[in-house]
């Protein structure tokens, strides 16, 4: 399947990757930090349309951690290709592209001093993005990896069996089997790849084992959660991968009764922090910018938004106090009264 967008954006995309003028060497991929599934499955993707299609020599890395069980086991058995950006030089390639981030958003280690050639992603487009000579942002597709795989289509490259499956899970994970953001293109590629997948492995990466670490946290999430109204709010402390951060603030989602959530953990000297919502006309990102403000970074888009913020001195012997400050200015927010914040204890039955 191949939108007439893409097509007419891929006879672009094949003017500039082929120029004779531009710089000869070896294209860097960089994913956000801390990759999700859809990142991963995008860098791949674009990775074998450089190759293949373009004759390109790439390398796909990714800043932070892969952290999350099965975004590990997608990695491990599909065989993904991916360093870390601590064992590579930004010397030592001389072009550069974006898959599910762009520039200057503080998600990402590109320098900020580097101007990317391309730039995929399926979040609002931001200013910096403007800059770069080419970008494709379609915030109406529910993951970067659909559009990215029309691209292979259009260059007229067949994915193997191994990246069909991690578009796929990837499409799945996003759009959480198409329960939110998803659009019709989303739908069609998948059913488009789903017989080219190897059934076992994806179920082997969604039903990846988890530690026993996993469950400690998920107990202290569900011990210490807060609510006003519709809204559900978890702080943790100390997490061994700011993943589960977005991974529980989309289990609490479920709570009946409940249409906002936020999830709040720490990780080095950072506050990360998740949004979800059931609501399909909320703009979950532009609220994240505004919870964050300068402090740090932040952004999404839609039902779903993620972000951090710094420990600065003010709350390095109470880091709680940031969590519980970020909490209340979600729920004034969303207009909910911030003094009604209270702990939503778990009783036992009976």
């Amino acid at each position: 399947m191949i939108t007439e967008a893409t097509r007419r954006r891929f006879a672009e995309l094949e003017e500039l990757v082929t120029d004779s003028s531009a710089p000869d060497g070896r294209w860097l991929v960089l994913t956000h930090d801390n990759p999700d599934p859809d990142a991963l499955a995008s860098a791949s993707v674009l990775a074998r349309l450089l190759r293949q299609g373009f004759g390109q020599r790439v390398t796909c890395a990714y800043g932070g951690i892969i952290g999350r069980a099965e975004n590990r086991e997608m990695v491990r058995i599909l065989k993904l290709e991916f360093s870390h950006l601590r064992h590579l030089s930004f010397s030592n390639y001389s072009r550069f592209a974006l898959v599910d981030t762009q520039p200057r958003t503080g998600n990402n280690q590109l320098p900020e001093e580097v101007t990317p050639d391309l730039v995929f992603d399926h979040h609002p487009l931001r200013k910096a993005t403007r800059s770069v000579p080419f970008f494709d942002v379609r915030t109406e597709y529910g993951a970067t990896a659909t559009f990215l795989s029309e691209y292979l289509a259009a260059a007229e490259v067949e994915p193997t069996r191994a990246l069909a499956t991690a578009v796929v899970y990837a499409i799945r994970s996003e759009t959480q089997d198409f329960r939110r953001e998803s659009a019709g293109p989303d739908k069609k590629l998948y059913d488009e790849f789903l017989p080219l997948i190897t059934k076992r492995d994806l179920a082997k990466i969604q039903f990846s084992r988890q530690p026993l670490e996993y469950f400690r946290t998920l107990h202290q999430a569900l011990e210490n959660l807060h609510s006003v109204d519709t809204l559900v709010v978890s702080h943790l402390t100390a997490v061994e991968q700011p993943d589960i951060v977005p991974e529980i603030a989309d289990l609490l989602l479920r709570l009946e009764g409940k249409t906002w959530s936020l999830v709040t953990g720490l990780f080095d000297d950072r506050v990360y922090l998740s949004i979800r919502t059931t609501n399909i006309r909320a703009d979950a990102g532009r609220i994240m910018r505004k919870l964050v403000n300068r402090d740090g970074k932040g952004g999404g888009h839609g039902m779903i938004a993620g972000g951090w913020v710094a420990i600065t001195d003010r709350f390095a012997d109470d880091p709680r106090k940031l969590q519980e400050t970020l909490a209340r200015r979600l729920a004034k927010e969303l207009s909910k009264d911030p003094a009604k914040l209270q702990p939503l204890e778990l009783e036992p039955p009976g």
